[in-house]
């Protein structure tokens, strides 16, 4: 799962392997040539007893076998330190991406703060208004009974008058059913207002969750890939002495 840069530093690191192998084996070739002419030299112009060098054989090619094992050795930590230094730059990115994310979830709770201290204000407001018309009701019913409690002593006689006309509205009735409307109106209001506040803090509080535990996981893979590129320093250092 690498990207096109990737790929192609992978390909150029596979292709200086290649390299590095190919020269190896050019030296060896090189090597074998000239130890023939040395040994058609001596034949030339060394005494005419004939040296047994058989036994140093073997040590020349054990020590070409090491220089071959170091040099792939050597483009083996080379090729990893370049895919630790790739790995190590990708997650500084990603991290970059999740505080990024971060900062933005938190901006966007900062600016959904003053539509809250709004909605609260209104709820105020209209529980102001729900008293104040409450004790407007109030004082109409205690002049509504004191209008009846007049009737009735003005009415104290013995004349019985009938009149024909349309009851009157129910005063006391109306008010309350605008204090009820009122207060479905409150009521709806608030449950919105806090099923919308709640939705949206969940939500907040699951991405401020999700990107800190990601950002937690990239940092502790910083740390292992970094304690691991130390290591890979001190084996090229160790390497490199040899």
């Amino acid at each position: 799962i690498l990207s096109n840069d990737e790929k192609l530093t992978m390909q150029s690191l596979n292709e200086r392997l290649a390299s590095y192998l190919n020269t190896v084996r050019n030296l060896e070739l090189e090597n074998a040539q000239l130890e023939q002419l040395i040994r058609e030299w001596y034949q030339k112009q060394g005494p005419t007893g004939t040296k047994d060098y058989s036994h140093y054989y073997g040590k020349i090619e054990d020590l070409q076998n090491q220089l071959v094992t170091a040099a792939v050795e050597t483009n083996r930590v080379l090729l990893d330190l370049d895919n630790t230094r790739m790995t190590a730059e990708d997650f500084r990115i990603k991290y970059e991406t999740e505080y990024c994310l971060r900062q933005n979830v938190e901006a966007d709770i900062n600016s959904l703060r003053p539509l809250l201290d709004n909605l609260t204000l209104s709820r105020s407001d209209l529980e102001m208004q729900f008293e104040s018309l409450k004790e407007e009701m109030i004082d109409l019913k205690k002049n509504h009974e004191e209008e009846i409690k007049s009737l009735q002593t003005q009415s104290s006689g013995d004349v019985n008058v009938e009149v024909n006309a349309t009851p009157g509205e129910d005063l006391l009735k109306k008010l309350n059913d605008m204090r009820q409307e009122y207060e479905n109106i409150i009521q709806k209001n608030r449950e919105e207002v806090e099923r919308w506040y709640e939705s949206k803090m969940e939500e907040v509080s699951q991405q401020v969750h999700s990107s800190g535990q990601e950002v937690e996981s990239s940092n502790q893979q910083i740390s292992v890939l970094r304690r691991e590129y130390q290591s890979l320093e001190i084996e090229l250092q160790s390497q490199i002495s040899m």
